[in-house]
Formats: C-alpha cells, sequence, structure tokens
C-alpha cells in the first residue's frame, strides 16, 4: 500500500492512520472480552497502525521528512468507550504516537487526534451514547467527520507540533 502510493505520486508526505475496530461490550461485561475480542481490536487499531507506519517511515525519511498523524479516541485518554479492549488499544495508540514522536524527530512528526463519538454509518445504531454525549459535553452534540479532518489538517500544517494527541470531542471529557 505505502510502496504504491509513494509510486504513484512519486513521494510521502503524510500519512493517516485511520483504521479501526470496535465491537460494543459493556465494561462490566468481562467474560464477553475473549482473547478473540482482543486479538481482532488489537490487530486492526494497534498492529495496523504499527505496521503502516513502519512501512511508510523510510519514504517519509527520503523525501525530506513529513508527518503522521493517527486517528486514536477519546476512549484511550478516559476510561470509557464502546469496550474494554477498543479503548485500550486506542490508548496504545497514543502512547506509540508520543514514543514515534520522540524517536523519529527531527525529520518525521508524529501526532494524533482523539475523537469523542463521531457521526458516521458506523455510529448511526448508537442512539444511546449520542443523546449522553449531547446532555453530557458542552458542545451539546456528537461530531462529524469534518471536525475530525479539520484537526488532522492543522496537525499536517504545525511544522512545530509533534508528539500530541489532540481531543476532538466537544468537550466531553471536561465531564
Amino acid at each position: 500500500l505505502v510502496d504504491r502510493a509513494a509510486a504513484r505520486w512519486g513521494r510521502l508526505d503524510v500519512l493517516v492512520n485511520n483504521a479501526g475496530r470496535t465491537v460494543r461490550i459493556a465494561h462490566d461485561d468481562l467474560d464477553a472480552v475473549t482473547p478473540d475480542v482482543w486479538r481482532s481490536i488489537l490487530e486492526v487499531n494497534l498492529i495496523g497502525t504499527w505496521s503502516v507506519t513502519r512501512a511508510a517511515v523510510p519514504h517519509l525519511r527520503r523525501d525530506g521528512g513529513g508527518t503522521i498523524v493517527n486517528v486514536g479516541s477519546l476512549a484511550g485518554e478516559r476510561p470509557m468507550g464502546s469496550s474494554i479492549p477498543y479503548a485500550v488499544s486506542k490508548a496504545g495508540v497514543h502512547h506509540m504516537t508520543r514514543f514515534l514522536a520522540a524517536t523519529l524527530g527531527p525529520d518525521i512528526r508524529v501526532n494524533a487526534v482523539a475523537p469523542g463519538l463521531v457521526d458516521t454509518p458506523w455510529t448511526e445504531s448508537w442512539d444511546d451514547l449520542r443523546e449522553l454525549v449531547k446532555e453530557m459535553a458542552p458542545l451539546q452534540r456528537s461530531g462529524m467527520p469534518d471536525d475530525v479532518a479539520e484537526i488532522v489538517v492543522a496537525l499536517v500544517r504545525g511544522q512545530y507540533v509533534t508528539g500530541i494527541v489532540v481531543l476532538v470531542d466537544g468537550g466531553l471529557a471536561l465531564r
């Protein structure tokens, strides 16, 4: 994937790791969180992010440096989210972001966004969570994809920013 993108456009400047997977499981339902659930979520959210990053780093370095933006989650910063494995996987993405920023600088900047609930086809049936966010978040709504994309673009452009995780949650973490 990375090699094909670099070949098609002649270089690689930006990587956005935006793949994700979850399963909604009540946090107190420990029996529902099987090793298979853990593996499937960690494989996509954490190991997938690592694998694509590792493949992109030689291109980013060769092409004069670049930036990586990982998509984490508010659940990676606070004990909340669709399931414990999801939250743990996103906490791992956040820590990996900070670790890689310290390791890959000055050539490559690495940051992350941590969205709260975002209205997408994936979450369209999550009306209970949407109502909770509306009640609790200071901005009284769940996010839209453009809300997150706007911050991703800002992190790509911000030449003196690395190693941060930006919450994009309408202030939900404040409550």
